[in-house]
């Protein structure tokens, strides 16, 4: 996933250091987003729901408001958070439920092996199973075996859950 692709409402900025910030507006893309940076294990995730104030400058660290102050505190907290990830907001039930449910499915991202990370990408692109196998060179049986283990369903659930619990945190 090529992260200057994804419809951000702004892109990655440096901010400080080894940090980065980005602004999104769509809760599905939040997860992916969120999923994506785990894989890469470099990243401590900071989620800030809230308002920003507008308009929003072009350069992302430029932003003010609710969402900016919550994201930075979810930074520092998701550096000895399980997972890497935290999220913050002024809901502070909702996002409760959010900061669990990202906990949960960053446990079953962070446990997958490489070759279920591939099986994985390409389910998410759609390829039937039958193709998947084609694709990687490996039987039908292989590839069912390697979505299981690699939590296929699980994720699935936890990045609806996650979607959802968003919107709700961010009402």
């Amino acid at each position: 996933m090529a992260l200057d692709d994804l419809p951000l409402v702004r892109r990655f900025d440096r901010t400080a250091g080894d940090e980065v910030q980005a602004v999104a507006d769509d809760p599905a893309l939040v997860v992916d987003l969120v999923l994506e940076l785990l894989r890469r294990e470099h990243w401590s995730i900071g989620v800030g729901i809230g308002a920003v104030e507008t308009p929003l400058p072009e350069q992302t660290r430029a932003g003010r408001g609710r969402a900016f102050e919550h994201a930075r505190t979810a930074v520092e907290r998701a550096k000895n958070a399980p997972g890497q990830v935290a999220a913050e907001g002024d809901d502070t039930a909702a996002t409760a439920d959010v900061d669990a449910a990202l906990t949960l499915l960053a446990t079953v991202v962070l446990r997958r092996s490489e070759q279920g990370h591939q099986a994985i990408v390409l389910a998410r692109e759609g390829l039937s199973q039958a193709r998947i196998a084609e694709h990687l060179g490996i039987s039908k049986q292989a590839v069912s075996q390697r979505l299981a283990t690699a939590g296929w369903q699980a994720e699935l659930a936890g990045r609806e859950l996650v979607r959802r619990l968003l919107e709700r945190a961010d009402r």
